[in-house]
């Protein structure tokens, strides 16, 4: 074994505190699950400046304004070493060969996920765009921080369409290259739901343990019981579909965990934002359109009693919030606030689409009795009302774009999208006729309330929906540690050093 592996082993058993670098950072999802594990986050690298400040502001925070600098500074992985990245992070006296226990991280998804695929296919108007991609070779950068470093452990996390990208199994290839830098790997698919998170969301996670550590890579069990839509199923299989190639004579995919006997139901979206304040400003006129700030305070509502998921959002240590929220804030939709009401919980976009046009036929009748005249098609008066009260997209091509939440399921999937609109969760209490709020899309992805997000309203959604969800990070960071003590239990102290 050599000195920085052993190195690491000693800390470990010493201190109990294995130390994390997160690449791809985020606002810190996946290094907020490992801290509460007990994990030491060294630091992350992330380009996007605000959710670079995020990160920093929640997992370092009352550290010195020097060191905040440091820490907050938007990095881009491609221009980043990683001895210089460390060097930064711990100061000249570091060594960060041995500095560094775990890395975890996920590169951005957009160019493996369909919808990532069909954008960049508008925008370079080339069939094959996403294989083009800067973005899809990213995880490249991440590997060679795995090279310089050296871990104990990696862990990953993707969409599933990493696993048959352009026919190719990502999944695959990453492992066969970090097997290659000496590591035990496999990868699986990981449901949200099934872990504690209210909220319906399957991802690839690739787990590699450096053979040092002498024990086979798995994932933790689930903790809570969810049937899955059929799409999920069917998301699974495409995934999984480069699987059949004869070229995998031994793929390093094994099934998600089964699920014990006796385990509670889901977490439902009512459980996660039923005691958080209705909104209803936008109903009576007080609501504009304009920049949200999170600088008002929403109360506690004190006629719910908070289930013991919205309890644990409220004492998460470190981030506990006693009275209310800071970023409980919507988005200004007035055309569709009557269409959000009439929905039904489970209801898509064609449904919405219906709805707004019997409300559409409703204020034609309305105005031809105040007027005498019905609108006819065409002329500007017909137009506008119907602009005003029709959205305009074509049910048959964007049939998931709208749904409105079920309070007793958990949540379908939150996505970076939200950035830009939350029609896919629309709220399922219909007297709010509204979608979800920043601190909403924080509960359902598993943010304590005391988390902030920094920017303004869209780069929080932004950064909520790129997220991994803090408690599955706190499940696996647990499994890790688990796998981390067992490998030392294996080994007497002290550690003998060989070359």
């Amino acid at each position: 074994m050599n000195a920085p592996l052993y190195s690491k082993l000693s800390h470990i058993r010493l201190t109990g505190t294995p130390r994390v670098l997160d690449l791809f950072a985020g606002c810190g999802g996946l290094s907020l699950g490992f801290q509460s594990q007990g994990f030491d986050i060294v630091g992350g690298v992330e380009i996007d400046p605000e959710a670079a400040t995020t990160y920093a502001s929640n997992l370092h925070p009352g550290c010195p304004p020097s060191q905040f600098d440091v820490l907050s500074r938007p990095r881009d992985i491609r221009e980043t070493r990683p001895a210089d990245l460390l060097q930064d992070l711990l100061g000249p006296s570091g060594f960060p060969s041995e500095s560094v226990d775990v890395i975890v991280g996920g590169p951005p998804c957009q160019s493996f996920a369909r919808v990532g695929r069909a954008k960049l296919r508008e925008i370079m108007n080339h069939p094959q765009a996403f294989l083009n991609d800067e973005r899809a070779s990213l995880y490249a950068h991440y590997l060679e921080f795995v090279a310089d470093l050296k871990p104990l452990a990696v862990l990953m996390e993707n969409v599933p369409d990493i696993l048959n990208y352009g026919g190719a199994n990502l999944g695959e290839e990453i492992c066969e290259a970090l097997e290659d830098l000496g590591y035990d790997c496999a990868y699986t698919l990981l449901n949200a739901a099934h872990y504690g998170v209210p909220q319906m969301r399957t991802r690839v996670f690739i787990l590699g343990l450096h053979r040092a550590l002498s024990v086979p890579p798995s994932f933790p069990a689930p903790s809570h019981k969810c049937s899955l839509p059929s799409g999920y199923e069917g998301t699974k299989q495409v995934a999984l579909r480069t699987l059949s190639q004869p070229l995998f004579i031994k793929p390093h995919y094994i099934p998600s965990p089964e699920a014990p006997v006796g385990l509670p139901d889901a977490v439902t979206a009512e459980e996660a934002i039923g005691d958080l304040p209705p909104i209803t400003d936008h109903l009576d006129g007080r609501l504009r359109r304009g920049i949200r700030f999170f600088n008002h305070l929403s109360p506690y509502r004190q006629d719910v009693q908070p289930a013991s998921y919205a309890r644990a959002m409220r004492h998460w240590l470190g981030f506990q919030s006693n009275d209310g929220v800071l970023d409980h804030v919507i988005r200004f939709l007035p055309r569709d606030w009557e269409t959000f009401k009439r929905m039904r919980p489970g209801d898509q976009y064609p449904q919405a689409y219906r709805v707004a046009i019997r409300i559409f036929e409703e204020r034609r009748k309305s105005l031809q009795q105040q007027s005498g005249t019905l609108l006819q098609p065409s002329t500007p008066e017909y137009e506008r009302l119907w602009t005003t009260t029709v959205p305009p997209y074509d049910p048959g091509k964007f049939p998931n774009k709208w749904r409105k939440m079920e309070p007793d399921k958990p949540a379908r999937t939150l996505m970076a999208h939200i950035g830009k609109d939350t029609y896919s969760h629309i709220h399922y209490d219909s007297d709010q006729a509204r979608t979800i709020s920043v601190r909403e899309a924080a509960r359902l992805q598993s943010f304590p309330d005391g988390f902030t997000f920094c920017g303004h309203m869209n780069s929080a959604f932004r950064q909520i929906g790129n997220a991994v969800p803090p408690v599955l990070a706190a499940a696996l960071a647990r499994h890790l540690n688990q796998i981390l003590q067992s490998s030392l239990a294996l080994r007497p102290a002290p550690l003998p050093v060989m070359s």
